[in-house]
């Protein structure tokens, strides 16, 4: 089973941009479809944006779309979520996220990380 450790996370001026990263361990990362979800205080579990195994395929939640761009590197383990032009309601404790459905839902997916505070400050 894979295990995943975010970075990238901290305090940005709205407007700004940060890069987040998912480090996977194990040789089996490739065989997992991967999102990135957020959690704000007081608010469920978000979903962020998903990618394909292979990376082909993508989506997004609609308040992120052109935005945040969710993207992998198979040779290096990793999944990466750029985010541009952020915004104060984009402020949320982000979670990467292992599974072999590639949806929505949290359900959708077995494996977390730990996540990694976004702070957007207006």
């Amino acid at each position: 089973q894979v295990q995943l450790v975010e970075s990238g996370g901290g305090l940005v001026q709205a407007g700004g941009s940060l890069r987040l990263s998912c480090a996977a361990s194990g040789r089996t990362f490739s065989s997992y479809n991967m999102g990135w979800f957020r959690q704000a205080p007081g608010k469920e579990r978000e979903f962020v944006a998903a990618i394909s195994q292979s990376g082909g395929v993508t989506s997004y939640v609609r308040s992120v779309k052109g935005r945040f761009t969710i993207s992998r590197d198979n040779t290096k383990n990793t999944v990466y979520l750029q985010m541009n032009s952020l915004k104060p309601e984009d402020t949320a404790v982000y979670y990467c996220a292992a599974g072999q459905g590639l949806g929505t839902s949290a359900h959708d997916y077995d494996t977390w990380g730990q996540g990694t505070q976004v702070t957007v400050s207006s």
